[in-house]
């Protein structure tokens, strides 16, 4: 299959993920959210499933380092940023943007001007901000995952390069846990690269076929993620049964491997195109909805009509924002980023050509001087 081609059973996945994160806030989550009372005590019985559901993250991580790993291969560092800030932006943008109009409006969520201002950067948690939406804390997780591409990229993308990075940084995330070094945790992400190194791993599996060695790094993988995953338990998820959690993150893994190694290549419905497209803004919107939505019609309407509702406005949200401001936004982006990219194109050519030039012998040692007979005679 030619990496070009789309795998529409990813985009199933991603949908997956993204819905199992709505029912996590929206009937699964223990704490304060856009329900009068914790979500998992409106829905207790449907809760005791959902409250996994903020695992559609860990899938997500393993998905973006299978398809990262798929759009920057042949792509320098340049293109790939290009690849990437049209791709997140838009609807991040959007989504900052919706969420302090709630909060300007309605008075709800944190979308406050001191906050919504930094928050469009996505570079908020660097700076120690809150987000103006909880969910924004995966994106910048995503960006320490994209810079370490990008130095990939800078190098250049081969398969060799690829288990040399992927030993690197599976192995150096360890090590700096063991040392407490904090700028390298911070940089390597360690209690999450595992999904990423598995799916960058997983992709390679997909595109030159098993070998023990990447079979090898995924089952690396999968036992950091898996010791991960039960520690959250205790530390952000509490009330998760490890050993749930744990299965779970099992799961995650075998589905994509049936994917890597094409088991789930019959799932080709086009119609689950435009269900991967609606994700990333369903992701982005979902919270910000429901805050205002819910205050309105609960306890008006049962909890079941309200979670259709509030479920149904989020799915409306996110096709309305992709194909209104993704799609237009995108293409423009995409096209400007290209075009601020032409003088730097421009003068490498020129430093290229004149190293090549420097490089060649003057033209009197090609053809000899007065006086001196070249090596032709």
């Amino acid at each position: 299959m030619n990496r070009r081609d789309r795998l529409r059973e990813l985009d199933l996945l991603r949908f997956a993920a993204a819905m199992a994160v709505l029912l996590y806030h929206f009937t699964g989550f223990g704490g304060s959210g856009p329900w009068p009372e914790p979500a998992r005590d409106v829905f207790p019985a449907l809760g005791q499933v959902t409250r996994y559901g903020y695992l559609g993250v860990d899938l997500f991580f393993m998905i973006s380092g299978f398809v990262i790993l798929m759009s920057a291969w042949d792509r320098g560092p340049g293109e790939f940023g290009i690849s990437r800030v049209a791709r997140l932006m838009p609807a991040y943008w959007f989504s900052v943007l919706f969420g302090g109009a709630v909060h300007l409006v309605f008075g709800l969520g944190k979308g406050v001007p001191g906050l919504v201002v930094p928050n469009l950067t996505m570079l908020q948690s660097g700076l120690g901000l809150d987000n103006v939406d909880a969910v924004y804390w995966t994106l910048w997780i995503e960006l320490h995952f994209y810079f370490l591409v990008a130095l990939l990229a800078a190098k250049g993308i081969t398969y060799r390069s690829c288990l040399a990075f992927m030993a690197a940084w599976l192995l150096c995330g360890v090590f700096a846990d063991e040392a407490e070094n904090r700028f390298l945790q911070v940089m390597l992400v360690p209690t999450w690269s595992p999904y990423f190194i598995a799916g960058m791993a997983l992709y390679l599996i997909h595109r030159f076929g098993p070998t023990l060695l990447l079979w090898g790094y995924v089952a690396a993988a999968w036992l950091l993620a898996a010791h991960w995953a039960a520690w959250r338990t205790d530390v952000a998820f509490k009330g998760a049964d490890e050993v749930a959690a744990a299965a779970a993150v099992g799961g995650i893994f075998l589905v994509m491997i049936l994917v890597a190694t094409g088991k789930l290549a019959w799932l080709r419905w086009r119609g689950l195109t435009v269900l991967g497209a609606l994700t990333y803004p369903l992701y982005l919107m979902h919270s910000q909805i429901a805050l205002p939505l819910l205050e309105r019609v609960y306890p008006s309407l049962d909890r079941w009509t309200a979670l259709a509702l509030v479920t149904a406005a989020s799915l409306l949200a996110a096709f309305a924002v992709y194909r209104l401001v993704e799609r237009p936004a995108q293409r423009w982006l995409r096209r400007r980023l290209r075009e601020a990219l032409v003088p730097l194109r421009t003068s490498t050519r020129e430093r290229t050509g004149r190293t090549a030039s420097a490089s060649r012998p003057a033209d009197t040692d090609l053809v000899g001087t007065a006086g001196r007979s070249t090596p032709m005679g």
